[in-house]
């Protein structure tokens, strides 16, 4: 029989809504082996059609068998659900993966041959997944009472979309959401208020979507109780564009007059609707931007704000320092637990450290199994099969886990790629911290580069160097997020020949390793400018013998020694850095379209 809900203790005027959703987030995780075992069971029968499972011999049934399932459907990755992916966006409406129609695809950060990943989905996830924001604000409003008394200065953004030959939308999971009737016709609720009105979220002029918002932002700035983003990294490249453009944006302050440069219609109405004349407010944004030094600005310019809602896990954790020197004090929140693939958990102290931070996965999202992390093969569960997956209940505090999905939307047994460390327990649901994106080397920010691939760019960039006669003895690569927006940095040591190599053909060799990234890190260049160009390093003869070295008095055996192709900020950069000779930066964007290889047409 299901337990009852723990007896919470909730203040006199909490909303009635709120005191729902903290019951259902008690009445889950007290029942998570239940509900798991019921999210299963639905997903099979509503998929009871389609021809995946039946291709593994899970046969069509009233009353689905999850032994069956389990001893049957596979682990697998994204490749060998590729070939029934390209059936679907090539137009194949056959209950293919999912017994529902394929409404759209959700783009991956993580790529595929270069490529983003194709995550298929059905209309109804939408509401799982507002049903899982709808839980943030009740979380929050336990440790942070008073939100429904001002706005939130979200800054979120649209990216670009295409459709398959199919006719299938394709597009990133938050452009998805933004577009949808879910958020664009929600009803006002005082919890859940933003500065930013919809038509500059949902414009696709990322310029002219980032002015409109900081304006609207600091016009309503006395409004503002909390700030963010979906990622640091976008955070902070906003905080850019202000100490770039706050000139601008006063003179549109003190006139009343929004910028000619906003050309888009809808945008220029919404704005209209609250720009006035207001030099006072002008003064005042001049006074504090205008300063030598910027740290604090964020408390500065939104002198109410309480704290900082981004993703600060991951390898957004490098963004941490620079969060900090912004906010000068102010918390940073790390909330929700989500991918292209599933949307996953809530952290339920939402105003612990960065360090702390642990996501409560919400047993109702999917069905939900993990790989155990063997200590001597931390990177891999190659020669794992499905007899190894552990449900949720059964993990062990401190243990290590790859976490594994099965999604109404026709994901069956599917790794994430997520690896995850169990920190405590919600009831019986267990809390996680992330550890890592397994395989990604280099990260700035939605883009996630792998040693394979970033190798295979370097091998055909130092063909550039074959008729001088030099070559590349090792190199290294490093994520640098000093500069905003961040870059990615390789450090080589050559081999010089008989003649020197000009500086033109060392930029060349950094837009040949762009030119081979994956798309996503070609569309953050182009598109987005979240990232900037690569750059080259050169660092003196033997540089890497004294990495080695290094190594090697930090306990490293010297038998199992070889130099990493991607390094984190601290001594070891420290000692590059100290020993390099000449710098070069690609000379412009590589080439990005929207789409993949097989189409792109941009809608």
């Amino acid at each position: 029989m299901p337990e009852a809900p723990k007896s919470i203790r909730y203040p006199a005027d909490i909303p009635e809504d709120h005191r729902k959703a903290l019951d259902f987030i008690e009445e889950v995780t007290a029942n998570a082996g239940d509900v798991q075992r019921r999210v299963l069971t639905e997903i099979l029968t509503q998929n009871a059609p389609a021809e995946y499972l039946q291709r593994h011999g899970l046969p069509a049934r009233a009353a689905p068998d999850i032994d069956s399932f389990k001893r049957l459907i596979p682990l697998v990755g994204y490749e060998d659900l590729q070939p029934d992916i390209l059936r679907i966006a090539n137009g194949d409406n056959s209950p293919i993966l999912s017994g529902r129609p394929i409404s759209e695809f959700l783009t991956s950060s993580g790529t595929s041959g270069g490529e983003r990943k194709l995550m298929p989905t059905i209309a109804d996830e939408l509401d799982r997944r507002s049903h899982l924001y709808s839980l943030l604000m009740p979380v929050m409003n336990r440790y942070v009472p008073g939100l429904d008394k001002g706005k939130g200065m979200y800054l979120l953004f649209v990216k670009s979309e295409w459709r398959t030959p199919g006719g299938l939308v394709a597009r990133p999971v938050l452009t998805s959401y933004y577009k949808s009737r879910h958020f664009r016709a929600r009803p006002f609720d005082p919890y859940n208020a933003y500065t930013s009105p919809n038509e500059s979220i949902l414009c696709p002029d990322s310029y002219q979507s980032m002015y409109t918002q900081l304006l609207c932002g600091l016009i309503l700035r006395n409004d503002v109780l909390r700030v963010g983003a979906v990622f640091a990294s976008g955070f902070i490249r906003a905080i850019k564009f202000l100490e770039k453009h706050w000139p601008r944006l006063c003179r549109d302050i003190r006139s009343g007059k929004l910028d000619e440069e906003i050309s888009d219609r809808a945008v220029r109405e919404a704005v209209k609707r609250i720009l006035r004349p207001d030099s006072d407010l002008a003064d005042a944004i001049e006074a504090e931007c205008g300063k030598k030094s910027w740290q604090g600005i964020i408390p500065r310019l939104w002198p109410n704000t309480k704290y900082i809602d981004v993703i600060v896990t991951g390898t957004m954790s490098q963004y941490i320092p620079t969060l900090e020197f912004y906010g000068d004090g102010l918390p940073l929140t790390c909330t929700m637990y989500a991918s292209s693939e599933c949307y996953f958990g809530l952290n339920l102290n939402p105003m612990c450290k960065p360090s702390e931070v642990a996501y409560t996965l919400i047993p109702t999202m999917g069905y939900f199994e993990f790989l155990p992390i063997k200590r001597n093969n931390p990177n891999g569960c190659a020669e794992f099969d499905q007899r190894d997956l552990i449900d949720l209940v059964d993990l062990k505090l401190g243990h290590e886990y790859e976490l594994v999905v099965t999604t109404y939307a026709g994901l069956y047994r599917y790794r994430v790629g997520d690896v995850l460390r169990v920190v405590g327990f919600k009831n019986k649901a267990p809390q996680f911290s992330f550890v890592r994106r397994k395989n990604v080397a280099l990260s700035i920010d939605s883009d996630k580069t792998d040693e394979v691939e970033l190798h295979a760019a370097v091998t055909n960039a130092v063909h550039h160097l074959a008729p001088f006669g030099a070559s590349l003895v090792e190199y290294t690569s490093y994520a640098d997020t000093a500069s905003i927006p961040g870059h990615y940095v390789l450090f080589w040591e050559l081999r010089a020949g008989g003649t020197a190599v000009p500086p033109s053909v060392f930029e060349d060799c950094c837009l040949t390793v762009e030119e081979g990234l994956n798309s996503v890190y070609r569309q953050g260049r182009v598109c987005d400018k979240s990232i900037g160009p690569l750059e080259i390093r050169l660092v003196e003869e033997g540089t890497f013998d004294k990495l080695m070295d290094f190594a090697l008095s930090r306990g490293a055996s010297i038998n199992q020694y070889k130099a990493p192709r991607c390094v984190r900020p601290g001594p070891a950069v420290e000692l590059l850095n100290g020993r390099v000779q000449s710098k070069f930066f690609s000379p412009k964007c590589p080439k990005w379209t929207p789409g993949s290889k097989q189409w792109s047409k941009e809608i």
